[in-house]
């Protein structure tokens, strides 16, 4: 199988979604995650949703990618073969119950890959001001596709904070133990409606040649996201600025992952976050994890 890279800049078909307390209030249930800015409507005019509830909101056009690519001849056949491979949000303001997002997308970046070619996917969502409300790139490895045309998109990607080097990494800021259990993948993909089945389903994650269901890619992030904002921002999810992860590995339920803060700078207005994920055999699930928060008081 093969991909042109001629595709990038394909449009994708518009999606409106609306918001309810209810979508906003079950992500951050899922997680665990009793911060008020997600459930005190008695404290806050306008509540708002946890950051990666961002991938829930374009859930509905990656689930259904090949209904929403606007181009006939695109080789959907490839599609089969995608695994998540990374995750880039720029947030101009965080989703709110009440809101009406517009999602569009394109193609952002078709590139060589040593495992097939990596594809990346542009959302822009804005509400109904037409203001922008955060930007999605998604990447996604299609193993065993060759790339033709030298690849194109690259310069146009988010430029990403350099990883420390290993020095920092053996001596991190803190670490956080959590444990998931057998149930986790059930309620995330009840609660955030990211469903696909080798999360819940014994059989089919056999059939395609995992050892166990795992848990969703998005939820171990939100974990991650969860404890850098409740011990780095106390507690306030809108100074969050952009986050970039990329996933190399699996969380089987019934295991406990670490979240690891490799480093982080402070400056005058700012504080950047180099984090990553392990799993329970002591492999990396999360790398090159970078958060970047705004308007931040303390910065010890």
């Amino acid at each position: 199988m093969e991909i042109n890279s001629l595709f990038v800049g394909t449009r994708l078909k518009n999606l409106t979604r609306e918001i309810y307390w209810r979508d906003t209030m079950n992500y951050a249930a899922a997680l665990n995650d009793d911060n008020d800015f997600y459930f005190d409507d008695e404290r806050y005019d306008k509540l708002v949703a946890h950051p990666l509830y961002c991938a829930a909101v374009t859930w509905p056009v990656v689930e259904r990618i090949w209904e929403f690519i606007e181009a006939d001849n695109f080789p959907m056949e490839i599609l089969a073969t995608q695994v998540h491979y990374s995750e880039h949000i720029q947030f101009f303001r965080l989703v709110s119950p009440g809101d009406r997002l517009l999602v569009s997308g394109k193609i952002a970046a078709i590139l060589p890959h040593r495992a097939g070619t990596l594809v990346v996917i542009r959302f822009d969502v804005t509400d109904d001001n037409d203001l922008p409300v955060f930007t999605e790139h998604i990447g996604s490895i299609m193993r065993g596709v060759q790339c033709i045309g030298g690849g194109k998109g690259e310069e146009m990607l988010p430029q990403i904070s350099p990883t420390p080097d290993k020095k920092n990494r053996d001596k991190p800021d803190w670490e956080s133990k959590i444990f998931i259990n057998r149930l986790q993948p059930f309620i995330y993909d009840g609660c955030s409606d990211i469903v696909f089945p080798i999360h819940t389903s014994k059989k089919f994650a056999r059939q395609v040649g995992l050892p166990d269901i795992i848990l969703q890619g998005t939820a171990t992030l939100a974990y991650a996201i969860r404890e850098l904002i409740n011990r780095e921002t106390d507690g306030n999810p809108s100074q969050i600025n952009s986050l970039y992860a990329r996933f190399s590995g699996m969380v089987v339920p019934g295991t406990e992952i670490k979240v690891i803060l490799i480093e982080k700078k402070c400056f005058s207005d700012r504080k950047n976050l180099h984090f990553c994920v392990m799993n329970q055999e002591g492999e990396y699930v999360i790398k090159d994890g970078f958060a970047d928060f705004v308007k931040v008081s303390d910065c010890s």
